[in-house]
Parts: C-alpha cells; structure tokens; sequence
C-alpha cells in the first residue's frame, strides 16, 4: 500500500526560549520485507542554528537541532512517501512458553534486535506482579506463544476503554492498569509489562495508522494520528511479530513505522531542553493519504 503521509508538531512556550536541543524521531524508515521510504523531508520553523543525523541504538533515525536565538513557538513539518508491503501471515511456528524461554538462551548475540533487550522492567513498562498475573491467563487456553499474545492483545481491548481524557505521555503500565483506560500508548505499555513478566520479550513500535472512515463518509484530512503498537519475539523461526492492544489486530498494511524500541521513551518524537521558564503547549496533526 502506497501512502502520503503528513505530520505537523506545534509548540507554544509561555516565555521565549533563549536556546534550546532537541532530538526528533518522526521520520519513517525503510525497513527490510515491511516497508520502504521512497521520499521524505523534515523542516524546522525557526530554522535551527545546528543540524544533524543519526541513527540510535535500536536502528531509529533521528535529527539532531541546537538553537541559539530566542524563539516563542517550534514547528516541526514531515512528509513522507511510503510504501508498506507487510508479509502475509503465515503457520504459527512459535514455540510454547517453555520452548520460548531454551531458545532466548541460546540467542548469543547482543545486537539491537536481540531479544535479550527486551526482557527486563523500563521506563514506561516495569515487570509488575498484578500485570504478570493478568497476562498469565493468556498462557491457560493457548499452545504457542503466538497464540498467548495474540490472546493477551484482544483482552486488553475487551477489558481496557479508550479514554485519551484518562491519562496522559508521562503515564506508566501500572498507572493504566489501574485505570483500566487509556490510549495506544498506554494499552501498548500494559502488554509489553505482561509479555515481558512472562519472560516473552516485547518492545515498543510508534508511526502512523490509516483511519478508514465509516461508509458514505469523506475521509477528513488532520483525522490520522500518530500511534503505537507492540512487537514480540515469538521465537527463532517465527522472530518478531506486531499486535495493535487498540485496535485487536496485528500489524497490517495500514501501520506505518517510525522507530522501536523498549518502550516510549525510546521513539518520543520530540525530546531535549529549553532555556527558559513556564510551561509549553503542544499540538499535532497527521494525515496518512493512500493513493491506491
């Protein structure tokens, strides 16, 4: 599926920033079997003093910019051309949960993609007992480990609400376990704490999702948003493998990638440091055209 992709970040600083730097992480990349980037831009209002690329740790592509001069507002402006060309799903080749557990150990390397980094507590999805034991139920009426996080995926849909009012991007896995609701993000976060409390490893994935609007209905430009999902290491034979809690589905056609990683903290699309005082206000707006 070939698609058009616009992203607009807005920020408003209650007092003028002397300087500032920051790390942005919204480009799409191309990624091997999965999707490739034919053209893309990214630009910078005010344009920064310092500009920089490159990739992280876990393969993201991210831009580097310094400013010097006093500015009260940032825009960040992307666009992109991308054509995803997900594999069709094949046989379940995924071992069960003890199976999982001989191959991690004999995985020897400590690459990126190694699933050696995805086991233990982050930021945003610390191992916690009350989330482990909710996810555990998916292992009573599964055989694979496919199967296992393919049911936790559609549980969390059922039992989580979708509440954007309910938390916000400083919310953790426990904060929306508790609360039972929440966003992409945050149904995102409680499975990979599950996942991982069950010795699965599991990361974090951001980027873009088509919205398809109802029957008869225009599609309304600004209506996509930015978005997350899951990714888990099934095994050796079957590797990693995407699940959207939100929408109770893997990862199709219509998910974009931007970046992976442990969790949020990883692929923010825009962190660093401000000289200067007050808060900051932010908005977003994306728009995923598909032109077939």
């Amino acid at each position: 599926m070939l698609y058009n992709i616009r992203l607009h970040l807005h920020y408003d600083y209650a007092r003028s920033a002397a300087a500032g730097r920051h790390h942005v992480r919204v480009m799409p990349q191309t990624l091997p079997d999965v999707q490739r980037v034919i053209a893309s831009s990214l630009s910078f209002d005010p344009v920064s003093a310092e500009r920089s690329e490159f990739i992280d740790f876990f393969s993201n592509s991210v831009t580097s910019i310094v400013y010097r001069n006093p500015h009260e507002t940032l825009d960040v402006n992307m666009t992109a051309r991308v054509n995803v060309m997900r594999p069709p799903v094949m046989l379940d080749v995924s071992p069960d949960i003890a199976g999982l557990r001989k191959e991690i150990r004999s995985v020897w390397s400590i690459a990126a993609d190694a699933p050696h980094h995805f086991l233990a507590s982050s930021k945003y999805a610390a191992i916690d007992p009350d989330i482990t034991a909710y996810a555990a139920l998916s292992l009573t009426s599964t055989r694979t480990v496919t199967e296992a996080v393919s049911d936790l995926n559609r549980r969390i849909h059922a039992d989580f609400k979708y509440d954007g009012a309910a938390t916000d991007v400083r919310t953790n896995a426990r904060q929306a376990f508790d609360l039972k609701a929440g966003v992409c993000q945050d149904f995102s976060h409680v499975m990979i704490a599950g996942l991982r409390g069950l010795g699965i490893p599991a990361g974090y994935v951001s980027g873009f999702l088509r919205t398809i609007p109802a029957p008869g209905k225009e599609r309304l430009e600004g209506a996509d948003a930015m978005h997350a999902w899951v990714r888990a290491w099934c095994g050796r034979e079957a590797g990693w493998l995407e699940f959207d809690p939100t929408n109770n589905m893997a990862a199709s056609n219509d998910h974009i990638t931007i970046g992976c990683g442990r969790d949020y903290a990883d692929v923010s699309p825009i962190v660093g440091v401000l000289k200067t005082s007050g808060s900051q206000e932010g908005k977003q707006s994306v728009d995923v055209i598909p032109l077939e």
